[in-house]
């Protein structure tokens, strides 16, 4: 197997957002989600991001990952600018650079686990034969290895979050950008995927942001912010 290293040689932060701002226009009515929004996420840092149901937390990790564009401001990732980048440059690097862990597993089911934790590194232009064994090392490193032929279907709720979270990390990206990804699960079950990714986070350096409900996870995390009237704050460790 090649070996393969993290996008981001650690200079500088993973993801930065500077005077970012998005405003939802519908006809006349113009809706501001947030404005003026600073963010510096480092190499191997943890942030939890809280607030309200409609605060704009799924909006914000849109723009961080490139997945939406601001009304205003700029976000760089890995020390791109992603407004100067065409679309096929600004989806290679999100593959390359990011990895995206949702509430919902969003395998793809027609394709067995090992196939779907293969896709990013094939996406990448990979060997098939790399990107096999790639996603077999990881698939057994999250407890799948003998899992790899099946569909989603035949998974377990937490299997297929396990699944999805190896195919996050299977290009080795600076940031992972997580959306609630145990909101779906049992308490126990979360608890195990959460272990999950830190442990993977902390052995490959790689940074995670995550929007989450839950206080006790963001307690676990480095830091963790807060998203109300269209501003982020961080809360001090009494607050979380």
């Amino acid at each position: 197997m090649s070996e393969h290293h993290p996008m981001h040689s650690g200079t500088g932060p993973v993801i930065r957002c500077e005077s970012l701002g998005k405003t939802y226009a519908e006809g006349a009515l113009h809706t501001p989600v947030f404005d003026g929004l600073e963010l510096e996420v480092a190499t191997g840092e943890t942030v939890a991001i809280l607030g309200a149901s409609g605060a704009g937390k799924s909006t914000l990790l849109h723009l961080l990952g490139g997945l939406d564009t601001p009304t205003r401001g700029e976000v760089y990732v890995a020390g791109q600018k992603m407004s100067s980048l065409s679309d096929a440059a600004r989806g290679a690097l999100r593959n390359r650079a990011l990895g995206f862990v949702y509430q919902f597993h969003h395998l793809l089911p027609e394709f067995t686990a090992l196939e779907n934790v293969m896709l990013p590194v094939m996406l990448g232009g990979a060997e098939v034969a790399d990107a096999t064994q790639r996603a077999q090392v990881l698939l057994e490193s999250v407890g799948l290895g003998h899992r790899l032929r099946h569909k989603p279907g035949e998974l377990s709720g937490g299997e297929r979050q396990r699944a999805a979270v190896a195919r996050a990390l299977v290009n080795r990206p600076a940031c992972v950008l997580g959306d609630e990804p145990t909101g779906n699960l049992d308490e126990k079950t979360a608890a195990t995927v959460f272990d999950l990714m830190l442990a993977l986070n902390r052995e490959q350096r790689t940074s995670l942001v995550m929007v989450t409900h839950d206080r006790r996870l963001a307690r676990r995390l480095d830091r963790v912010l807060e998203l109300h009237d269209g501003r982020l704050r961080q809360l001090d460790p009494g607050e979380v």
